[in-house]
């Protein structure tokens, strides 16, 4: 396989898309647990909800990642 500007400029666009992902939800994920863990400490049956506000921002990086995908694959 040749490798050809477009598909290495491609290539960087989807590791931009994968990295902003995951640096996404380390930053959403780095108040939500803090604030989550105290929550926790004074309340433990509130784990359940804690719980749902942490794994939202999960939803960032499947994002990035789909969209890299979809840049490396060229399906848009």
């Amino acid at each position: 396989m040749v490798l050809t500007e477009v598909s290495a400029i491609l290539a960087v666009a989807a590791s931009i898309a994968i990295a902003g992902g995951l640096i996404g939800t380390g930053m959403a994920q780095q108040g939500i647990g803090a604030a989550g863990m105290g929550i926790i400490a004074e309340k433990p049956e509130k784990f359940g909800q804690v719980l749902i506000f942490f794994v939202i921002p999960e939803t960032l990086w499947i994002i990035g990642f789909v969209l890299g995908l979809i840049l490396l694959l060229g399906i848009l």
